[in-house]
């Protein structure tokens, strides 16, 4: 099954035999972070404020849904927040703006979604510091920056930085590719927030650490119009399901717990998705997240549905946020 690879769950031999290819790599990120802290690697500053979601290890943790989350709490808050994202899996090599109608091969799948979902501002590129220039010279109106992904992207500076987990943790607590690690453990301690997707206990001591979950009971049909449909429609069918992000184990789980049996089939994350992919001999039914039905809507056909999920953030979280946030205006 397609996932994150199993030796990065425990010190094994795989991870063992990967160890020295990891040291390598956890020496140039130390040493590019020490260089940008000292000045010798140029950081542009803003003059807006700058949110960064991302997390310490590789694959999907819930990032995305968080930022969307995010989003709408900074514009009930009276906020013009908007988004910049690396747009991986897209073929755009410039900075572009992001719309819900952009081709996800060219922006990528989680900036189109955003753009779909979020109603402000996206922007992507290569180098987010220059991507955010660019919205914010298109959008002066915009007042933060919310940065999807981009812990490591140190080019550009920010004034909050929040780690989002899920029920793994670090996993076996070693750089890649030997483990999941993008930096060292030590890094959490210089975030000023962490959130735990899928577990009620932090496992890493931090003095902000939140629980969050991801919920979601509504299907939504796939190639235009407004059918939703809820988890009951599809009892007694048969159900196909499809998951191109980085851990489809939990999509798939997500289905059983809200009493759907599927057929499953998993592909690599920002899998560009053909038609083939969404062929089942006799299924009823095809659903998928949303993040995959973004490649999809061209060629769906009208038994395909995606899962509509939102993060559930904590009060004191959004409180502690925005308190930080509040003395940071545009300069």
């Amino acid at each position: 099954m397609t996932g994150p690879p199993r030796h990065w769950t425990r010190r094994g031999i795989v991870a063992w035999a990967l160890l020295p290819v990891s040291l390598i790599f956890l020496a140039v990120s130390v040493v590019r972070r020490v260089l940008y802290r000292v000045g010798l690697l140029p950081q542009t500053r803003l003059r807006v404020p700058v949110v960064v979601v991302g997390n310490l290890v590789a694959g999907g943790t819930g990032k995305t849904p968080v930022v969307i989350a995010l989003v709408a709490v900074l514009q009930a808050a009276g906020r013009k927040p908007g988004v910049v994202s690396r747009g991986f899996g897209g073929a755009a090599t410039s900075p572009m703006g992001v719309t819900p109608a952009t081709d996800p091969a060219v922006a990528g799948d989680e900036p189109v979604l955003i753009a779909q979902r979020c109603g402000c501002p996206v922007w992507i590129g290569r180098r987010r510091a220059e991507a955010a220039a660019a919205l914010i010279a298109t959008h002066p109106e915009c007042d933060i920056i919310v940065c999807d992904d981009g812990m490591q992207h140190y080019a550009i500076a920010r004034e909050l930085e929040i780690a989002v987990f899920d029920e793994r943790g670090i996993g076996n607590g070693w750089p890649l590719p030997a483990g999941p690690l993008r930096e060292l453990p030590s890094r959490i301690g210089g975030v000023d927030f962490v959130l735990f997707h899928g577990i009620n206990d932090s496992p890493i001591a931090h003095p902000r650490a939140f629980s969050f979950a991801l919920a979601g009971s509504e299907f939504h049909a796939l190639g235009g119009g407004s059918r939703v449909a809820a988890a009951t429609d599809f009892a007694g069918k048969r159900v196909a399901a499809v998951a191109g992000i980085g851990n489809p184990q939990r999509f798939f789980a997500n289905l059983l717990a809200l009493g759907i049996e599927a057929d499953c089939r998993a592909f690599p994350d920002h899998h560009r998705f053909a038609k083939e992919d969404l062929v089942f001999a006799g299924a009823e039914a095809i659903l998928m997240t949303e993040k995959d039905a973004v490649k999809c809507g061209s060629f769906a056909l009208p038994d395909c549905w995606a899962l509509r999920v939102n993060a559930e953030l904590p009060p004191a979280f959004i409180a502690g946020v925005l308190e930080r946030l509040d003395g940071r205006k545009i300069a």
